[in-house]
């Protein structure tokens, strides 16, 4: 048989055949670490073999081929892209992965979503410390619980398994780091909504609406995809203390559109903008001092509120409650839901006040009082307090009347004599005022006995009066008549005509002396006396009488003949009684 010629490419010297051999390996090293594309060639059990023309071929699981946990598809013939990890491993085949591919598949795609803020899709398939995986066909990503919806979720359940869209927040290709959110997926699309239905809606607009959610300050009403508030104070015209009192959750109601915030997009909602405003024309029917009826809604510490009528309050200031009880609270006066007569005060019908008072639909009991008791009448009563400047006694009617320190005794300072005195004391006194204004009597307790300034009008100037010393001072003494009802003070100066005589200390209590009236000032309370003046009187009394020093008498001898004169008188008037 002859010898067949071989083409030289096919037989290589040992040198070309290294070189060959070597950029051989050199291009199978660039395959590892990267992803290829291979074809299907046998399928063994749940084993996929996959030739990616190699020397060998390599398996992959089936289950790799498989999304969201549906089983998988893959038949003989089928091109897909796997992971090349290794060339060849100890069996001398090649270690392929379909996971690591759809990885870095998605790593590509999802960085381009993430640069452009575009929703991803994936599925929720475990539960881990603090959130759930997300798979985002073969990137696995962390969902954290409070990115999973708007308010929280109970039971995730249903969300599980399930494609649906996600935002992705932060990603670290590094480190193989996704996070994503549901929820802002969710505030976006509710955002478009409200938006598309805002647009619907205009103030003023009547519709109707579920009651979602009810709370102390008002109730959201669901208008078909967004919430309005239902503010307790626009719910009725009247006081509404909770609005449990008018709604319940699943409540279908007719409300108001009142105002549209275009910003926020909260819409403010009014169920009594739909009925009559009771306060039209409330000036004409409840005129000032008008009496009318109503029924105490609410006690508070300044007063009490009072409902005229569905809608209409006024308010009893805690003054206008009663005409003797002070500074107590109004709770202790009237009960909420008890009926009242009440007098209009005021109406301010822009401001939607009225002020009513209690106390005028009762008699005034200082007018009463002084009906019964007119100025000058005597009353008795218990001193109810002792203050600085007087005491005040309870009267009939509840009322109390005041001793002013001035009115307690005519002659004694009133800072004394209100010593005399102690809580709980019976006294009686006299009416001097009543004013039902003001609320206030005066009364007085000198007053009983008269005034002693009166018998001021029985003295007269140049009269002589016997006085009993009761004080020595210093500047002077001070004296009563020996009727006992005025006190006067005699100065220093006027004790004696001779200045070496006039010293108070040679006075002492009880003495008696004589002294000349000066004046008797009945406008300035007071009477004026002199001893001084009384021996000055009398020297020219008895030189009129007795003669004068000119006619050679000296003034001891006329002194001498007065005063024997004078004793002669005395002696005969004993002798006579």
């Amino acid at each position: 048989m002859p010898e067949t010629a071989i083409p030289k490419e096919f037989t290589p010297t040992h040198d070309e055949f290294a070189a060959l051999l070597a950029e051989s390996l050199a291009k199978e090293d660039l395959f590892e670490g990267s992803v290829v594309r291979g074809k299907v060639v046998g399928i063994e059990k749940d084993l996929a073999v996959i030739d990616v023309g190699l020397k060998t071929e390599g398996r992959v699981a089936l289950r790799e081929f498989s999304v969201a946990g549906k089983p998988s598809e893959i038949k003989i013939g089928d091109e897909v892209e796997v992971y090349l990890e290794r060339v060849e491993n100890a069996l001398g085949e090649a270690v392929l992965s379909r996971d690591k591919a759809r990885r870095e598949e998605s790593w590509t795609r999802l960085e381009k979503q993430f640069e452009k803020g575009e929703k991803v899709s994936g599925v929720i398939f475990n539960k881990v410390k603090g959130g759930f995986t997300v798979d985002l066909d073969g990137a696995v990503a962390f969902l954290p619980g409070s990115q999973v919806d708007i308010r929280p979720v109970r039971d995730i359940g249903p969300l599980m398994h399930q494609p649906q869209p996600f935002q992705i927040l932060k990603m670290d290709r590094r480190r193989g780091n996704i996070v994503v959110s549901r929820r802002s997926v969710l505030e976006e699309t509710r955002a478009e909504q409200r938006a598309d239905i805002v647009a619907r809606l205009e103030e003023g607009q009547v519709i109707d609406g579920l009651v979602k959610n009810i709370t102390d300050y008002g109730a959201f009403i669901d208008l078909g995809g967004i919430d309005g508030l239902l503010h307790v104070t626009d719910m009725a015209w009247r006081r509404v203390n909770h609005p449990s009192e008018i709604l319940n959750v699943g409540d279908t109601v007719k409300v108001q559109i009142i105002r549209i915030n275009p910003e926020t997009q909260r819409i403010s909602l009014g169920m009594k903008q739909l009925q009559a405003d009771p306060w039209q024309s409330i000036e004409a029917k409840y005129p000032v001092g008008a009496r009318v009826k109503g029924t105490v809604t609410n006690i508070a510490d300044y007063g009490a509120f009072v409902e005229l009528e569905p809608g209409v309050e006024g308010l009893i200031h805690v003054s206008e409650m009663s005409w003797t009880k002070k500074n107590i609270h109004p709770g202790k006066i009237v009960s909420t839901s008890q009926q009242v007569e009440v007098q209009v005060l005021e109406v301010d019908a822009n401001k939607r006040r009225i002020s009513l008072g209690l106390k005028q639909t009762q008699d005034n009991p200082w007018e009463s009082f002084l009906a019964i008791h007119p100025k000058g009448s005597e009353v008795e009563g218990p001193i109810r307090n002792i203050t600085e400047f007087g005491l005040f006694i309870g009267l009939e009617g509840g009322v109390d009347g005041m001793v002013h320190l001035s009115d307690l005794d005519w002659t004694k300072p009133g800072d004394e004599v209100i010593k005399d005195y102690k809580k709980g004391d019976n006294v009686k006194a006299v009416v001097l005022d009543v004013d039902s204004q003001k609320e206030r009597i005066s009364l007085g307790i000198k007053q009983l006995a008269g005034d002693p300034i009166d018998s001021l009008s029985k003295y007269k100037r140049g009269d002589t009066v016997t006085c009993s010393v009761v004080a020595v001072q210093e500047n002077g003494i001070e004296v009563k008549t020996a009727d006992g009802e005025l006190t006067a003070f005699i100065k220093r100066s006027d004790l004696s005509r001779d200045r070496s005589e006039q010293r108070p200390e040679r006075f002492n209590v009880g003495d008696k002396v004589d002294a000349f009236v000066v004046s008797a000032d009945k406008a300035a309370r007071r009477l004026s006396l002199s001893i001084k003046a009384l021996e000055i009187a009398e020297e020219k009394q008895a030189v009129a009488q007795y003669g004068s020093s000119d006619s050679g008498a000296s003034l001891g001898d006329i002194f001498k003949a007065a005063i024997r004169k004078r004793e002669e008188g005395e002696d005969d008037k004993e002798d006579k009684e």
